[in-house]
């Protein structure tokens, strides 16, 4: 291989091998050599700097947080803490990092899981890292690297923030790997990142390491979306395309397609226009295309999918494969309870993947999810029908990504997919090392427009905005550590106060060049007689009377009308009087008087947004500790600073939306006659976000005796909270949901996971979550609370972690 190198290349490996030599070394172990924005990355790290490194979905970003745990691991000492947003990510990468340097050498912390916490590599959720650094770990102690991935996340409305904080309190020695997916304003977030973490070099690749190949297709018949002629440009839509889409799908040497053209535009529809989901399957495996994904972006729609392509009798495994998924279903779900399978739909899912097909989304049990994962990477199932969920980080890629619809359910409505969220869903077409190419394939429907899908895939950036905000628990941490002023000085230092600012400069750069253009207008406008700016005022207030005036006819008592009529009097009589009425150029003066004043409110209103914007954070903050303040979390020592109370202090360890309501509802008592069983009710009540139209439950469906009086003080005790907090200018919070309380509460007691899924009305995998979710609550009640209710919430945690909930593929 050296002796094909030309003398310079044989000169620049020399070079890199004496000034990067433990980048030459990992180089040297991986199966492909690297690529130029991963080698960048990679020196960087080596060069002590920290990166930010931005590019498409399986592009192999992960390259770069491995050499950081490389590096980390070549010291005798050092850590490395790899977080992630999803437990399912982090389960996959400690599996990884456990295959690499053995298990000794790696632990996981995800909120429900704590296992080998000491270790130098640990793999953990954001959240956990975010807690170790307020309640000052020892387990920091010689940390190295922090590998933040999907760091795009900050931009996350629930969780975002957490990313910032970190970002913000790590401390000055450890680097920072960032990985992000290419986002239109990384330099921005990079010259943040240089601003709080020091040196900090960005990488940014739009690159795909295997090309993507983009399809529609159009009845039978897959069409490529971009001309692949050659005589043109490859971003110009395929003009083959752009006419079969005039006739409905039809191929344009169609005799019948001008028939149908006609049929389709009079609302006629045939009958075979879209091909069923079988006939896909077919039709990629007739191609060469599987394994495929199929993105549905609903957990009902794909498990319809599934259940329709068995029923149309797909079989896409051998004998052999057949035998080797049941053997690694039976060995990873052994663990779970006979009498649960029926109700988890066991069978119906082995059946399904024995043939080679499968579902993935959120509503499932985290166990299945993992075996379906599994599975698909070993090449055994061929086809998933798949939520927008499994675009996030998880490592499936296949050869082909299928695109039924182009729009979604946001919550509220029916939204088209924005670019971004296109570029990450296809992003998993194409395995390195595997294929040539991969594809997308997007199927044809009404209305569809070659030119907008084309627009849609040529878009490869969205930007990354920062939606931190100080919360309780945040304030109470910062001030015991530095102070309230030196808290809002942190506070400017977030992404969200930087990118404030540099909006401000935008606005403040707009306000000066919209100033010179009032400066020209005002000296056009100039009169020799007198004040324009004067005149055309007075002139603007009478024709804004005048219009009210209009508007509301005789409308009104007779006494605002002759107070109108006495105002349009005085205004006209000193119109008249001024000396510029008498003007022979007024109406010249004017038109540009009209341009000035549109031109102004414009100017005024920028100049506003400024003002709001200027210590926007700081401001937030400020009402924060004034709500703490007023309920004695936070009070003035004998100097004058503010310092934390008793329920400060216990107010430092809660995490979570409702922070404030959990410190005061311990602190008055509220809770202290529940049983572990209503304790465990009140705190599902805490943690549930309902959908719309959900999440109460009508009293006499609601857990009995002291959990209802305790409901009662509980919610009383929101309201009022949530006065207190909009009175301050805050945003306050969505009224307690009580949708889940009789269903945690019965599963405290014992019932079965039949009786209990059906009280909440919730997927296996969802019921899943939202228990984890209150256990994760009760434990830390558990570890604030005094007697009585800190031993009830280990004992009510100890009751709902049984079962499906216990059940974990890492442990």
């Amino acid at each position: 291989m050296t002796d094909q190198l030309s003398p310079a290349e044989r000169f620049a490996a020399a070079k890199s091998r004496r000034e990067l030599p433990r980048l030459e070394a990992f180089r040297g172990k991986q199966k492909f050599d690297l690529d130029p924005f991963q080698l960048s990355a990679c020196a960087a790290l080596e060069n002590g700097n920290s990166v930010l490194v931005a590019a498409p979905t399986g592009a192999g970003k992960t390259v770069v947080a491995e050499f950081a745990v490389y590096l980390a691991m070549q010291e005798s000492r050092a850590k490395v803490f790899y977080t992630a947003p999803m437990k399912a990510l982090s389960n996959q990468k400690f599996q990884e990092f456990q295959a690499e340097y053995g298990a000794g050498e790696v632990g996981l912390l995800t909120g429900d899981t704590n296992i080998n916490s000491g270790a130098r590599i640990v793999v953990m959720t954001t959240e956990v890292l975010r807690n170790m650094l307020y309640a000052d770990s020892e387990l920091l102690t010689d940390l190295a690297f922090v590998v933040m991935d999907e760091v795009h996340y900050l931009a996350d409305r629930f969780r975002g923030a957490v990313w910032e904080e970190v970002i913000i309190h790590l401390s000055e020695r450890v680097r920072l790997v960032s990985l992000s997916a290419t986002v239109s304003n990384a330099e921005e977030f990079g010259d943040w990142l240089q601003a709080v973490r020091g040196e900090t070099d960005v990488i940014v690749s739009e690159e795909r390491p295997v090309p993507l190949d983009q399809h529609i297709l159009m009845r039978t018949k897959l069409v490529d979306l971009f001309d692949a002629s050659g005589l043109v440009a490859t971003n110009r839509v395929n003009p083959e395309l752009v006419q079969m889409a005039r006739y409905s799908g039809r191929p344009i040497n169609s005799r019948r397609s001008q028939d149908v053209g006609r049929r389709h535009s009079r609302g006629g529809r045939p009958e075979d226009l879209r091909m069923n989901r079988a006939a896909v399957i077919r039709l990629l495996e007739s191609h060469n295309y599987l394994p495929a994904i199929f993105f549905i972006f609903s957990r009902v729609g794909c498990d319809q999918a599934v259940a329709q392509v068995l029923r149309a009798g797909a079989h896409l495994t051998k004998q052999w494969e057949r035998d080797e998924i049941r053997a690694i279903v039976e060995d990873r779900c052994r663990t779970l309870l006979d009498e649960d399978l029926a109700v988890l739909g066991y069978w119906e899912w082995l059946e399904g993947l024995e043939r080679g097909v499968a579902a993935h989304h959120a509503g499932m049990l985290p166990a299945f999810k993992e075996v379906v994962e599994e599975l698909y990477r070993r090449k055994l199932v061929k086809v998933v029908f798949a939520t927008e969920t499994l675009s996030l980080g998880i490592n499936m890629p296949a050869r082909t990504v299928v695109l039924e619809k182009l729009e979604k359910f946001n919550g509220e409505a029916r939204v088209p997919i924005t670019p971004g969220e296109y570029t990450q869903l296809t992003g998993r077409a194409g395995r390195r090392g595997i294929d040539v190419e991969g594809h997308s394939v997007i199927q044809w429907q009404d209305g569809l427009d070659p030119q907008a899908v084309a627009s849609l895939a040529s878009k490869r950036t969205y930007p990354l905005n920062s939606s931190f905000r100080p919360t309780y628990n945040m304030a109470v941490n910062l001030i015991e550590q530095f102070g309230r002023e030196r808290t809002r000085e942190i506070l400017e230092s977030s992404f969200a106060q930087f990118q404030a600012d540099r909006a401000v400069v935008d606005l403040a750069r707009k306000v000066r060049s919209q100033q010179e253009s009032l400066d020209g207008y005002a000296e056009a406008m100039q009169c020799h007689l007198g004040d324009f700016v004067e005149y055309s005022g007075i002139r603007r207030e009478l024709t804004d009377l005048e219009r009210k005036g209009a508007v509301r006819g005789e409308t009104g008592s007779r006494g605002e009308r002759e107070r109108r009529q006495h105002q349009l009097t005085a205004l006209r009589k000193r119109l008249k009087q001024h000396p510029c009425h008498s003007c022979n150029d007024r109406e010249a003066h004017s038109r540009w008087a009209e341009r000035w004043w549109r031109l102004k409110k414009q100017t005024d209103d920028l100049t506003r947004q400024i003002r709001t914007r200027t210590g926007a954070v700081a401001r937030v903050f400020d009402r924060v500790t004034d709500v703490l303040m007023s309920l004695g979390y936070i009070e003035r020592d004998s100097t004058g600073s503010v310092a934390l109370a008793d329920g400060g202090r216990m107010l430092r360890r809660i995490y979570g939306e409702r922070d404030l309501l959990v410190a005061e509802s311990l602190r008055r008592g509220i809770w202290d006659d529940l049983d572990p069983a209503g304790l465990a009710a009140m705190a599902v009540a805490l943690i549930y976000e309902p959908r719309r139209d959900e999440g109460q439950l009508s009293e006499r469906y609601l857990p009995k005796g002291a959990f209802r009086e305790a409901l009662e003080k509980t919610t009383d005790l929101w309201s009022r909270l949530d006065d207190l907090e909009r009175e301050n200018k805050l945003p306050g919070s969505n009224p307690i949901a009580t949708g889940l309380s009789l269903a945690m509460n019965r599963w405290a007691q014992g019932a079965s996971l039949n009786s209990v899924l059906q009280d909440s009305d919730l997927a296996a995998g969802d019921f899943v979550r939202v228990t984890k979710q209150t256990i994760d609550l009760l434990d830390q009640l558990s570890m604030v609370a005094d007697a009585p209710v800190g031993p009830k919430a280990r004992k009510a945690l100890d009751a709902i972690r049984r079962g499906i909930v216990a059940y974990s593929s890492v442990a």
